[in-house]
């Protein structure tokens, strides 16, 4: 059995059609997603793809609710071309902000629009009541999606600082209190609640990512981005 690693190389055939189709997928979100959208000779000239293989990778996206057409451009020698864009209602996935006095816990699409959003204000933070907010939390927001909706949820993720108990005094907590972040795990215990995967990141380096595939990092290829928190 291949690992994942080589499946995400493309070293074998699976690998290369999945490797393709993330190709294909992050060129049409980085260059305009539903807005602006791109056509199959525009990802084969990106890409290096043969127009055969983009046509086939596009179809069966298509196939998967993963992209939709938009409106022939006209105005140009041969047939008009057709752009493709994300499908909004594709993919979901929920995220869950921990700062210093409240979370966030918020449903987005494959488009990158947040469709609802839950606040969950504390004194400061703790492992219990974290966990309980975003349980509770995240079968309200999918309490509020289509059935076939929900179908499509793809995942959690987590941004938050990390060593949390180190900040004690800078939230005003006890720090016997804050020591309860050293032995918790809020991605298994989200497993274990959940029927999605959980990830959990470094809240800067979220931020940093949401800039580069969301923000305006798209538009560069390179970019420093600077953080400011409140712990």
């Amino acid at each position: 059995m291949s690992s994942y690693a080589e499946q995400n190389r493309g070293s074998n055939q699976a690998g290369t059609r999945a490797y393709n189709e993330r190709l294909v997928l992050s060129l049409v979100r980085r260059h305009g997603g539903r807005a602006g959208g791109l056509a199959k000779a525009d990802i084969a000239r990106s890409t290096g793809l043969s127009p055969q293989t983009v046509s086939v990778i596009m179809r069966a996206l298509e196939k998967d609710g993963l992209l939709e057409r938009g409106d022939p451009v006209k105005g140009r020698v041969g047939q008009p071309s057709v752009p493709m864009h994300l499908a909004a209602d594709g993919a979901f996935s929920i995220g869950l902000k921990i700062g210093r006095r409240s979370a966030d816990l918020a449903l987005m699409d494959f488009s990158g629009a947040i469709r609802e959003q839950l606040h969950e204000i504390y004194p400061y933070p703790m492992p219990a009541p974290i966990l309980e907010f975003a349980t509770r939390g995240t079968e309200t927001l999918l309490s509020r999606l289509p059935k076939a909706a929900r179908e499509r949820v793809v995942g959690v993720g987590i941004a938050t600082p990390f060593e949390l108990w180190n900040w004690a005094e800078s939230v005003g907590a006890p720090a016997s209190e804050m020591d309860q972040w050293r032995d918790a795990d809020l991605a298994a215990g989200l497993r274990q609640r959940l029927p999605f995967e959980v990830y959990v990141q470094n809240d800067a380096t979220s931020a940093c990512g949401a800039e580069l595939v969301l923000g305006r990092g798209a538009r560069y290829a390179d970019f420093a981005y600077f953080f400011v928190g409140y712990f």
